[in-house]
């Protein structure tokens, strides 16, 4: 739709007949998604801007601010480091978190406090240490 609507011509009467054409060449239905219908949950209340927050979730952006995001991938870096294979991998995830959890200690929080503070490394590697014997069972020969 490239042509500006004449003058003299009612606006309405115009965009009528530029929607008569576009489905008279069947724009409309090479759609993706053409004949579903729109997914709403019926439960929750209207939420005006639902287009929006699934556009953000189906490109990756976080709706959360930068603090409580980065409070949940400082949890899951923990339950990462008590489940990575081996002592290397562990301090590896708990030195990057702990670089992000400074940095933004050290800022203005752009929103709520952050509330965490750096994990102490040797202190997650002595405990992921412990987990490990105790889901690996008794050594042979040990009674």
């Amino acid at each position: 739709m490239t042509e500006r609507k004449p003058p003299g011509v009612d606006f309405e009467s115009w965009v009528d007949r530029q929607i008569r054409d576009a489905e008279a060449r069947e724009d409309f239905a090479r759609l993706p998604g053409a004949g579903k219908p729109l997914p709403h949950d019926m439960e929750a209340p209207y939420d005006e801007m639902w287009w929006v927050k699934r556009k953000l979730a189906r490109e990756g952006y976080s709706v959360l601010p930068p603090t409580l995001a980065l409070r949940k991938e400082a949890e899951d870096a923990l339950e990462a480091a008590y489940a990575a294979p081996s002592e290397r991998v562990v301090r590896r995830i708990l030195t990057e978190i702990n670089v992000k959890i400074r940095d933004m200690m050290y800022k203005p929080p752009p929103g709520p406090p952050l509330g965490k503070k750096p994990y102490d490394v040797e202190d997650v590697v002595r405990q992921w240490r412990e987990r490990r014997a105790a889901a690996d069972g008794p050594e042979p020969g040990d009674a």
